[in-house]
């Protein structure tokens, strides 16, 4: 939990934060980062503060970095999309800290991971830091891609452990000491490039706990929740100075039935997932949502969409500020334009809808966090697209959307 800092109080005019600070915030966070003196972002209430001054999240994903700095003849496109990306004005990468078994794997089996991998970790932080880019390393995932709990899953049972679902992932005691040893080592893990240990580098925000995590084999809840709680008190034993979050969908659970509606579906009450529950376990800075509309929803009418994705964040953004106390951040957020469903427009429009929301509310100071948009490429990067990637070179437009919002937060 976030606490209130001593200087506010409920007679401080909103305005008065933005209108004295705004202005600095975003070009002093570079200029501390030119000159190698960036500070934790750190978590007030419900804003996020860095250097004594607001921080604002304007952030992309761009999952793939650690896998192609692990390769010379890809590496160029981690500096290109980091590069591209600080050119126009983002702050923030969301990025897995993670690959478990498979190809060019970090965590090779449990209690080994390759040197070789880790290093190209190391350079992408590094090349995150000497482009003034803060990153929130995910690490681990819901899913198989990377490896994720069922990679887990598949090593305990190789070594002989009774496993009859993935979600064992959040239950068994072995499981969860592999699962803790990846997060200690990568926490502790002392940069090769700029020989600075990882849980003291201010270039990462924050630590994600998981990918999406659902627990549906268990629909109370109780799972998942005992698992968020164990594993949140460990990194912060680890490292209590950096933020943490859970790396939640946002679905509403048991804990709130007068909210189950505001899901996209029945389904999404029953996954094992909780917001407001989950969010209360000690240790646990940042709420955190995606949203995905295009998938969610049956449907293809734009209007629907707009309609739940503004329903989705107003709500979400009432509980994290008035209920929770703590920032939020829309970890991901985008529309796949791969199967010819929606177009770009729609994209852009769904993109305007979920800046519209946050900016509004954080203006009118309710809440802080940000945005990352799901997902960033560079040039050269298209095999990899899975129907989300914005290109910089072949979006002008959506550039342009991202320019537009980065002025918004600055005046």
């Amino acid at each position: 939990m976030c606490p209130i800092p001593p200087s506010w109080s409920a007679a401080t005019p909103r305005l008065h934060l933005h209108h004295l600070l705004l202005l600095l915030a975003l070009a002093s966070d570079m200029e501390d980062a030119h000159h190698h003196h960036w500070t934790m972002v750190e978590c007030s209430g419900t804003q996020l503060w860095a250097s004594g001054r607001p921080f604002i999240i304007h952030g992309f994903n761009t999952y793939w970095l650690m896998s192609f700095a692990a390769d010379q003849a890809t590496r160029p496109r981690v500096t290109a999309a980091i590069a591209e990306a600080a050119e126009a004005g983002l702050n923030v990468c969301r990025t897995w800290a993670f690959s478990d078994g498979g190809y060019r794997a970090l965590q090779t089996v449990p209690f080994h991971y390759d040197e070789d991998v880790f290093q190209a970790l190391d350079f992408v932080v590094s090349e995150a830091k000497r482009h003034n880019m803060r990153l929130i390393l995910s690490l681990c995932n819901n899913w198989e891609d990377y490896g994720g709990k069922a990679q887990y899953v598949r090593w305990g049972k190789e070594a002989g452990l009774d496993l009859t679902s993935e979600d064992d992932f959040f239950s068994d005691p072995t499981i969860k000491s592999y699962y803790k040893a990846f997060v200690e080592a990568v926490v502790t893990r002392i940069n090769t490039v700029t020989n600075e240990t990882y849980k003291d580098d201010p270039t990462i925000l924050a630590w994600e706990l998981i990918n999406e995590p659902r627990c549906p084999s268990d629909p109370s809840g109780d799972t998942l929740q005992a698992w968020i709680e164990e594993m949140a008190s460990y990194v912060k034993s680890i490292d209590p100075v950096h933020l943490l979050e859970i790396g939640i969908e946002g679905f509403y659970g048991l804990s709130t039935p007068e909210l189950l509606p505001v899901n996209p579906d029945e389904y999404s009450g029953h996954a094992g997932t909780d917001f407001m529950r989950n969010h209360q376990a000690p240790g646990i800075d940042l709420a955190s949502i995606h949203v995905y509309s295009d998938t969610w929803l049956p449907h293809s009418i734009k209007e629907n969409h707009l309609q739940f994705v503004d329903k989705w964040m107003q709500q979400h953004i009432h509980d994290a500020a008035n209920l929770l106390g703590m920032p939020i951040v829309v970890g991901e957020f985008g529309v796949s334009v791969k199967d010819g469903k929606f177009g770009n427009e729609f994209r852009e429009d769904f993109m305007k809808t979920v800046y519209r929301i946050f900016l509004s509310s954080w203006k009118e100071g309710v809440i802080g966090g940000g945005c990352l948009l799901w997902q960033l490429f560079p040039e050269g990067a298209e095999h990899m697209d899975d129907g989300y990637a914005v290109i910089f070179a072949k979006s002008p437009s959506t550039l342009s959307l991202l320019a537009n919002h980065l002025r918004c937060l600055e005046c």
